[in-house]
């Protein structure tokens, strides 16, 4: 018996002799108080050298590998592997947990580093992005996540010099990293020339941008900024493994066992090497160092810690010193002294004082040893060691006595008998040998019994028997010395063992687990003298039994701290304290044994507080010691709320049945009815599994719940008002200590939390994402800001949150059992418990996490289930009603006492002023004083005391009580019956609100004249409802058995009941007395029905699948329907009362002929002529349309039509509540949906005048009432439940604008591949032919000349060594929206192209830059809050949501000092198309390109992501936050509008309904504009606006614009609306529109761009102006009073602009780009001078050396020379059919030539005049022509070919030069080419698929820019033969740059862009003379 419970002695852990050195760094340090803080295994350790004491943290559950120091050295911060590892930040002093950090890191955490003033902390996980994480740690909370490297990294610190910069290293790589908004960003450090690429093992950063580190070659690498500026070699002579930074400068240790210190600017002072010193050995490596003042603590791989004195320091101070390498498996104690000895794998064997906690004693062994044991006299020590042999030394001096070996297995046990003559040594070969110790360990004998290794031995204590445990669990005997194997029982009876170490025998056989027959527990120790057993296991856990235990699964108190195995456990000799040995923490565990006596003077020891609760009593035994639980705590238990299908599912269900819907929605299918139904009563409380869930609110209203509805009672008027926000099963409800607001938990995969406001029933806020299955139990704080609640999954998870913010402040697994309540501490915010089954815990915050407790119970009780909870008038009082009918009464957590106060469990207690109440399953509440001394009042209920007011009449007397509210003078109790009682406290009790008891409820009917109706339930009863407004229950009558239906006879005297046993009843409907009852079937009876008129016949329908039919007058059976197959649930009679109609559980539809029951076959075509008395039926071609999408999940159970047979009413079984048009034709009818019942809908009726709609919830037990509303009177008020489950078939319009912006797929820089089709071999890959300066030198050779003919041959040449952006011509208008804006007061705009934002002043036209986004930005608005003066945010492209940095990411910037403010990391895939700010500036809303269109909030100062969700599943266009809320925003999008609101952290969506007016249907939306009083206008697809009033469409603006309108402007001063459309210009009409408020009248602006038709993409109005961007590049500022149009900015419509020519002498250039135009750029005055409209694409174009004619290459094949003074046409030509690619004059003005895709340049000669015939071509080019150049002296022309080969030909014969020589000798006029040795440098190692597209050389000869795929323009010097040559690179443009050229003097280069349609103007800036 005495194994059932645990013992009730204890350990204490005392000592932990190692440290763990290996695979660790930088884990040692001196914390504020002078103390060592260190880590072994799993346990942090403090230790004083000055009091030799030392403190343990064991919050961790795994080994510890990370530990970072806080700033001000008090506070520590650790960190864990594991499956799910997290950081503790605990408190040195003190060793309580302050914050856990968790949730994020997966494998474990392998750096931390605290922030300069210690409020972040950064921290590195093992898995396999080695994810870097940066924490707001006393919150808890992650601010911040990227990928940190692909390889290990090894350490990471903070900045201490510069805010939000950090840096990181490990495997070959440095990273400098930025953190801003939530995004980390970094930067690799560039090792270049200066350094070796290696691994970087530690790192120290120090002023002026200056990091030093430490490498693995032993040099230290000092970086400025990114780049490796010095190295200062050999510092160490291998690798430096620590560095630590402190006021003098910095300490550094490595491999090579030396400690060098230095000065703060890093000059050497002193190096100390420990291999010297007198404790020093070969091989020390150093792992961690720290240097204060004039100490250093030294940490070595082999666990030791020196400390050092700076000036004595070649005596170094051992302070610790542990075993190393290998495994630790040897442990023996001395048999007279406290010693201990430990032998390990590296070869060592210790001997340890238990006393004074140090090593006293060393010796090194020739192996690995496996295992130790001390003879009697204490005066031998054997050793088995892992090679088979064993030594024995004298413990004296350590000296070898005798060396055997006999063995080639490892010897893993050995042991002296208690004699002292014999050694039995085990062998893992399976056998054991004895021998003699007097004759010199002479081999006596040998067993030979086992057949696997030898795991434990014992002798007994007359030396004359050993038993073994071996490796199979076989327990053997031996009679000793000899040998020979025992196997009768009889013998063994009386032989008692000296020791007990066997794992398994009957004495032991309670450390085994239930049902494991695993070998996981390594070792026992037995203590006779205690009767306690200590076992260790593979776990890490050390557990105390009670011994002998007999049976299996005893309970046990269990001890963490060892990190894996726990290898061995032994007793010490006077059994003071245990010891343990870790296998791979290599750590020795000593740990003081403190008997029961002991205890009661040591509870301060009591619940050493941990996450990984130590003091466990979680064991697997029979709860045989717990008293039963109470039945109905039981049944309780037992409910399981997992459902089939959750409501979270229905979206993806109905994806997936999409494709069912398509096929069957082709017919047009009838549109909703036009009535729709209120919920107006509902009778039922859920008290049956719920408790504490009913309260009185500030104005004396009553609020609780039933089924997925939150009530609202009101007493007085005997109303009810509902919150009908959840969508399943409410499971509890909390009040707000201002009893105004109200917390309600429910069902679901993903539950949520609601608190909504019991005035406006508006939810306030939604919690979820935490919890699975459901939430059990919610309470508020006391000062009503957090709320905690707790969840039903395996582990019932509490939370903690910051309701509303929306925020998960902390959570913890709970308890593996439910846990029925949680109450917040009311004085302490952090405290908690909860309650439940065998468990009652103290919890406090800490961080992220929540710190348990168990209760305390001592002596005095027993763990018992509690029910209830509630905290008393200190921060320590706690009482607690537990299932026995105690009150516990808890101090901290201890409990005090216990008291008597119910028959049966406690289910309810409240706190009052002065004393409590009480209410339990025995019907009685009880009043206590404070103290619950004395009951001062008890209350029974009982039917005697009803009051007359009552609303309805009490089953039985002393229900279960199972809630208990006080308050406006009354006691409010809610019973297991579902009724609410008011209790007077003078006595007398109102009954208020009642519903069914438990059990389901089938049974309805409405009364054929009267608003009544009855049902019959599962729970025995048949009640009488009253419908009208006294809305009470007006008769009860008990059954013998359940019923499942009823029904009123037509005259309305009668009820027919049909019950569960096959028999049914008559019975009079006044008084519910019996007329008449029979039992003729064995199954349920499914339904019953009088037949109409007299109400002749009674037809009653079985699951036996039989329909009786009786005559009513003559009680007879008249007829017998047969021929269904299955059973039947519903019948209905015709009007005749001829025909029944049938459905089966089979789902057919049956007719059969009445009275007698034959069977008929009517054709559907006559069914639907037929009338049918009542219609309840859910099958045939009337109601086909009622079953859903998703049949397969869910049934029809039941329907009912109105007696106008307009409206069918429907329930199912996911508890809703459909209206359809009847008849209900074709599949998936439109309908109206309700949600208010939970699970199925069982039953629903209309009443006798349709006016009241009557609906059943099985599982729920509620009956609702619901009325009936008109089309007329709905007008007042839209009901929000209307959706069907198919979206409208129409499509949603459509415009070639819309589909492409639809349709576009964006790629990001990173991934993007060659623009031109190239093939071949790239450049750098190409063999390499020997050209002129590598052959050998020839004296007197003559100078090689120039390649470059240059222009400025007198200046001295100056290299160009940097590129700043000065201008960009281009806008992107093409597929993006509302993107230009005024700011400071309209002097300047702002927009965005490519992947710049711009800000252009309108007078000067000088334009500024942002340039901080790594990729092309899709979408930019402006803060128009006065508190953020010029903040923009623009979002950018991306690829996978990863958080790195290709991530997609909007930037939040400053537009005049182009500061970033925030960067937002996030997670929609593909990219950002949407961004707006709230009314306050403070929240940003983002949409995504992501598939599911994601929609999230942001509180962009902090980074953080307040809220997010599925937008939509088309692409969503735009999202714009209303211009006066921060909580209520619009989007729209493809066939899509939505009307959002942010509550807390959840998004509440409704659909905008279009069915309040005829003929309206969804649009594609594209614009979104707001007015006074909730109106929002959108624009659409086809021209027209549509004005909503909340989520409803009150009118349409019919062709606001002749097209599509893609931008709406809300001007915030006067509520003027601005709306740009695309139509063609018109006498009246105008692409743009300036409106009234209510979008009533307008006025109309032509914009004089002279295009066909003007398509406005986006529009803002400033002072007197609009300002507006075209979809074709042009930003336009129109005037309002005059309309006059002044273009400010323009651009190429469409791209590549593939064409690009600077002007020979001017700052003039030209561009040619595929929309069909070449335009010409002026860059003085920054703008576009001219435009020429060619009709074709243009692809190439060129300056005559005078600058007097152009050549323009077109893409058809013809070419054009335009004159330029007069822009006429010179000449042209077409002799190619395919694009010509590039077109150049000679220098000489006398030929043309012209290149193009036919792999052909074609020579012309000008002088011949503009008839333009060819004179000759070059042949045999191998592929199309990319760029030419001529030769210096026209006589030569060299071609770059699209196979990567460049060619050189003869000028004009066309003649192909093959002499290298020659060619290495050619001067050539221009170098545009990207092919040839000169330019190798110029690819790059990345360009797999990605090509260098264009290039040029500077006038000067010696600088190249290039142009690439990846849409960066790059700096070189000329020439750059070298392969992958140094260079600059520059940013800007989207992918492709296609051309690129230096204008005349070198002043700018010129880029152009192929996807981005812009040209970028760059200064040149010079180096210095």
């Amino acid at each position: 018996m005495a194994a059932r419970s645990a013992p009730s002695c204890h350990l204490r852990l005392e000592w932990v002799y190692g440290y763990r050195g290996h695979q660790c760094r930088n884990n040692l340090y001196y914390t504020a108080a002078k103390e060592i803080v260190y880590f072994v295994a799993g346990v942090g350790v403090v230790y004083s050298p000055r009091e030799h004491r030392q403190k343990f943290y064991r919050g961790h559950s795994d080994d510890i590998i990370s530990l970072a120091l806080h700033p001000e050295r008090v506070l520590v911060a650790t960190g864990q592997v594991g499956k799910e590892p997290y950081i503790c930040v605990w408190d040195s002093y003190t060793v309580q947990t302050i914050s856990v950090l968790k949730d994020v890191h997966t494998h474990g955490i392998a750096c931390l580093a605290f922030d300069l003033d210690g409020q972040r902390l950064v921290s590195v996980g093992l898995d396999s992005k080695n994810a870097v994480c940066v924490w707001d740690w006393k919150r808890g909370k992650m601010l911040s996540m990227a990928p940190g490297h692909t390889d290990r990294i090894f350490d990471i610190s903070w900045d201490l010099y510069q805010p939000n910069k950090l840096v990181s290293c490990g495997v070959k790589h440095i990273k400098f990293w930025s953190l801003c908004g939530n995004a980390l960003t970094p930067k690799r450090g560039v090792f270049g020339k200066t350094g070796d690429l290696q691994t970087i093992l530690c790192l120290a950063c120090a002023r002026d941008e200056l990091t030093y580190s430490g490498a693995l070659n032993g040099d230290i690498y000092v970086w400025k900024g990114i780049n490796l500026i010095q190295t200062i070699q050999g510092a160490h002579t291998a690798g430096i493994f620590s560095m630590n930074a402190c006021e003098e400068g910095f300490a550094t240790g490595g491999r090579d066992g030396c400690i060098r210190l230095w000065d703060v600017t890093f000059k050497p002072i002193t190096v100390i090497d420990l291999r010297e010193t007198d404790q020093g050995y070969k091989g020390l490596s150093v792992r961690s160092v720290c240097w204060r003042g004039d100490h250093i603590l030294v940490g070595t791989q082999d666990s030791e810690i020196f400390e050092i004195v700076v000036h004595e320091r070649n005596k170094p101070f051992l302070i610790m010193q542990g075993h190393c390498e290998g495994e630790l498996w040897a442990l023996a104690v001395h048999p007279t002294k406290p010693l201990a000895v430990t032998g390990s794998d590296d070869r060592s064997v210790r001997i340890w004082s238990l006393v004074d906690h140090a090593l006293i004693a060393r010796c090194n062994m020739e192996e690995p040893i496996r295992c130790a044991a001390v003879n009697v006299d204490g005066i031998h020590l054997a050793l088995g060691m892992k090679d088979g042999s064993f030594t024995v030394l004298r413990v004296r001096d350590m000296t070898e006595v005798v060396h055997i070996k006999d063995r080639k297995e490892a010897i893993h046990e050995l042991k002296y008998s208690p004699d002292g003559t014999y050694l039995a040594v085990g062998c893992n070969d399976s056998s054991i040998d004895i021998y003699g110790v007097a004759q010199r360990y002479k081999k006596v004998g040998e067993c030979v019994g086992s057949l696997s290794f030898i795991t434990h031995l014992d002798w007994s204590s007359d030396s004359r028997y050993l038993q073994t445990n071996d490796g199979n669990g076989k327990r053997l005997f031996y009679r000793m010395p000899g040998g020979k194997e025992v196997t009768s029982k009889e013998e063994l009876k009386g032989v008692h063992w000296a020791s007990w170490t066997c794992v398994s025998g009957l004495e032991v056989n309670g450390i085994w687990p239930k049902y494991s027959d695993t070998n996981d527990i390594n070792s026992v120790d037995g203590n006779y003298i205690g009767q306690v057993l200590v076992t260790a296991d593979d776990y890490g856990i050390i557990k105390l039994f009670r011994y002998p235990c007999l049976r299996k699964g005893a309970k046990f108190k269990k001890y963490i701290g060892h990190s894996a195995h726990v290898t061995n456990v032994r007793w010490s000799h006077d059994y003071q304290w245990v010891i343990s040995i870790g296998g791979a923490d290599h750590s020795v565990f000593q740990w003081k044994f403190i008997p029961e006596r002991k205890l009661k003077d040591a509870l301060h020891i009591a619940p050493q507080e941990s996450l990984a609760d130590s003091n466990s009593d979680e064991s697997d035994s029979d709860l045989s010691d717990v008293p039963e639980l109470d039945s109905e705590i039981e049944q309780e238990t037992q409910l399981t709320y997992r459902r089939q299908v959750y409501k979270d599912d229905l979206p993806q269900l109905k994806e997936q049945c999409k494709e069912k819907q398509k096929s069957a929605t082709s017919k047009r299918r009838e549109q909703a009815p036009g009535n729709s139904i209120r919920l107006h009563f509902v009778h039922g409380y859920r008290g049956y599994d719920c408790r504490s869930n009913l309260f009185y609110t500030q104005i004396g209203e009553i609020v609780y719940h039933v089924a997925a509805v939150g009530v609202i009672y009101n007493r007085q008027q005997n109303t009810q008002r509902f919150y009908l926000g959840h969508d399943d099963d409410i499971l509890c409800l909390a009040i707000h200590p201002l009893k105004d607001y109200v917390a309600t938990g429910q069902v679901g995969r993903d539950p949520s939390i609601h608190i909504w406001d019991t005035e406006t029933i508006k939810p306030l806020s939604i919690l979820k994402g935490y919890h699975q299955y459901g939430v059990c139990a919610v309470d508020f704080s006391a000062d009503g800001k957090r709320l905690a609640s707790v969840g039903i999954d395996d582990s019932h998870t509490i939370v903690l949150w910051d309701w509303k913010k929306g925020e998960k402040l902390s959570m913890a697994r709970g308890s593996k059992d439910k846990i029925f309540v949680v109450k917040m501490n009311p004085y302490m915010p952090d405290k908690l418990i909860t309650a439940g089954i065998k468990h009652m815990k103290f919890w406090r915050r800490a961080g992220g996490g929540l710190i348990g407790r168990k209760g305390y119970i001592g002596t005095l009780g027993k763990n018992d289930t509690m029910m209830c909870a509630v905290y008393g008038w200190t921060e320590e009082m706690a009482f607690s009603g537990t299932s026995t009918g105690d009150v516990c009464i808890w101090r901290d957590v201890f409990l005090v006492k216990t008291v008597k106060a119910h028959d049966g469990p406690v289910f309810s207690m409240h706190a009052l002023e002065k004393g409590f109440v009480t209410g339990g399953k025995d019907g009685i509440v009880a009043l206590w004083d404070d103290s619950f001394e004395r009951c001062l009042k008890t209350y029974a209920i009982k039917r005697a005391a009803l009051a007359p007011g009552s609303k309805g009449l009490l089953l039985e007397d002393n229900p279960s009580i199972r809630a208990i509210s006080l308050g406006h003078g009354h006691i409010l109790v809610g019973t297991k019956n579902g009724e609410i009682l008011e209790v007077d406290k003078s006595g007398p009790v109102t009954l208020l609100v009642q519903g069914h008891m438990e059990g389901e409820v089938w049974g309805l009917a409405t009364h054929p004249y009267l608003p009544i109706c009855a049902t019959v339930s599962d729970d025995k009863t048949l009640r009488i409802w009253d419908l009208s407004p006294s809305h009470c229950m007006l008769a009860v009558r008990k059954l013998k058995k359940g019923g499942r239906c009823c029904c009123f006879s037509p005259d309305g005297k009668a009820l027919a009941v049909g019950l569960n046993d096959g028999s049914f009843l008559m019975a009079n409907a006044d008084t519910l007395e019996d007329l008449v009852s029979f039992h003729h079937r064995k199954d349920i009876i499914s339904d019953i029905r009088f037949s109409p008129g007299s109400g002749k016949y009674l037809a009653v329908a079985s699951h036996d699948s039989f329909i009786d039919i009786y005559n009513v007058m003559s009680s007879k059976r008249v007829g017998i329907c047969k021929g269904a197959t299955s059973c039947i649930t519903h019948i209905d009679w015709d009007i005749r009362g001829k025909l029944l109609q049938v459905n089966t559980g089979a789902k057919e539809q049956l007719f059969f002929e009445a009275p007698r029951g034959k069977k008929q076959t009517i054709p559907n075509v006559e069914v639907e002529k037929i009338s049918w008395a009542s219609w309840t039926s859910v099958l045939g071609l009337c109601c086909e349309g009622i079953w859903p999408v998703i049949g397969e999940v869910t049934d029809v159970t039941a329907s009912c039509l109105t007696s106008d047979r307009m409206v069918l009413a429907t329930g199912d079984d996911l508890g809703f509540v459909k209206l359809f048009k009847y008849p209900a034709k074709g599949k998936f009818g439109k309908f109206k949906r309700y949600v208010a019942h939970s699970t199925h809908v069982t039953n629903v009726r209309w009443t006798y005048d349709d006016s009241m709609l009557v609906t059943l919830g099985g599982a729920d037990m509620s009956l609702m009432v619901w009325t009936n509303e008109m089309e007329s009177y709905r007008e007042r008020r839209p009901c929000d439940s209307e959706e069907s489950d198919v979206d409208s078939e129409e499509g949603g319009g459509y415009d070639s604008d819309v589909t492409r912006e639809n349709e576009i797929t964006y790629t990001v820089r990173a991934l993007s591949t060659n623009i031109r089709p190239m093939f071949g071999t790239k450049p750098h890959l190409q063999q390499k032919e020997p050209s002129a300066d590598e052959r050998p030198p020839v004296s007197r050779a003559p100078p090689q000349p120039e390649k470059l003919q240059t222009n400025n041959v007198g200046k001295k040449k100056r290299p160009i060594e940097d590129l700043v952006l000065e201008l960009v011509f281009g806008y992107r208008g093409r597929d993006c929206r509302n993107n230009v804006h005024y700011l400071n007061d309209g002097d300047d705009i702002i927009y965005h192209t490519a992947s710049v934002g711009i800000l252009h002043n309108v007078a000067t036209g000088i334009q500024s830059f942002y340039q901080e986004h790594n990729d092309d930005i899709l979408c930019l608005t402006v803060n128009q809050h006065p508190k953020f003066i010029n903040i923009v945010a623009t979002g950018q492209v991306g690829d996978s949501a990863d958080m790195s940095a290709t991530a997609p990411s909007i930037h939040i910037w400053d537009a005049v000092s182009k500061q970033t403010l925030s960067i937002l990391r996030c997670y929609h895939s593909k990219g950002v198309c949407s961004v707006s700010f709230s009314a306050t500036g403070k929240l940003l809303l983002s949409v995504g390109l992501d598939p599911e269109h994601t929609i999230t909030i942001w509180r962009w100062q902090e980074g953080a992501k307040i809220a997010s969700r599925v937008g939509h599943n088309q692409r969503i266009f735009v999202a714009e936050f209303r211009p006066d809320s921060d909580t209520q925003f619009v989007s729209v999008g493809v066939k899509h509008v939505k009307f959002w609101t942010l509550a807390g952290r959840a998004l509440l969506s409704k659909k905008g309904l279009l069915n309040t007016l005829e003929d309206a249907r969804m649009q594609t939306m594209l614009a979104v504009a707001f007015g006074a009083n909730n109106l929002t206008f959108t624009g659409t697809i086809s021209g027209d606006v549509c004005v909503w009033k909340d989520h409803v469409l009150c009118r349409v603006v019919a062709r606001a614009h002749n097209g599509p309108v893609f931008a709406m402007y809300t001007t915030l001063r006067d509520g003027l609306i601005v709306t740009g459309g695309k139509e063609r210009p018109s006498k009246e009409g105008g692409a743009v529109k300036l409106w009234d408020q209510e979008l009533r009248r307008c006025r109309a602006f032509r914009l004089e761009t002279g295009q066909a038709t003007d398509c406005v993409r986006s529009v803002c109005r400033g002072k007197g102006k609009i300002l507006v961007g075209t979809r074709n590049a042009e930003i336009i500022e129109v005037g309002e009073k005059n309309a006059a149009c002044n273009i400010l900015v323009s651009g190429h419509v469409d791209g590549p602009i593939w064409g690009l020519a600077t002007h020979p002498s001017r700052d003039f250039f030209l561009s040619a780009a595929e929309d069909g135009t070449v335009r010409l750029w002026d860059i003085a005055d920054k703008k576009m001078l001219n435009k020429v409209n060619l009709g074709h694409a243009a692809r190439t174009v060129c300056y005559s050396p005078e600058g007097d004619m152009v050549a323009i290459g077109m893409k058809n094949g013809e070419f054009i020379i335009l004159l330029v003074s007069s822009l006429k046409i010179w000449g042209k030509k077409r002799d190619r059919r395919c694009a010509i690619h590039d077109i150049r004059f000679s220098p000489d003005s006398r030929y043309l030539a012209v290149g193009s895709s036919e792999n052909s340049v074609d020579f012309y000669d000008l002088t011949l005049g503009p008839t333009l015939n060819r004179i000759s071509y070059c042949k045999d080019i191998p592929s199309f022509v990319i760029q030419m150049d001529f030769s210096a002296d026209s006589r030569y022309l060299q071609v770059s070919s699209g196979c990567y080969k460049r060619l050189v030909y003869e000028v004009p014969s066309g003649k192909h030069l093959l002499d290298h020589a020659a060619i290495d000798r050619i001067t050539w006029a221009t170098w545009t080419s990207i092919l040839g040795n000169e330019v190798m440098g110029i690819w790059s190692r990345h360009a797999e698929k990605a090509d260098v597209n264009c290039a040029c050389v500077s006038h000067s000869g010696i600088s190249l820019v290039t142009g690439d795929d990846f849409g960066m323009v790059k700096l070189f010097d000329f020439p750059c033969p070298e392969k992958f040559a140094k260079h600059k690179r520059f940013l800007g443009h989207s992918p492709h740059v296609t051309n690129i050229r230096f204008t005349n003097g070198d002043r700018h280069v010129i880029s152009a862009g192929g996807d981005d349609c812009s040209l970028f103007v760059w200064k040149c800036v010079h180096m210095p003379h």
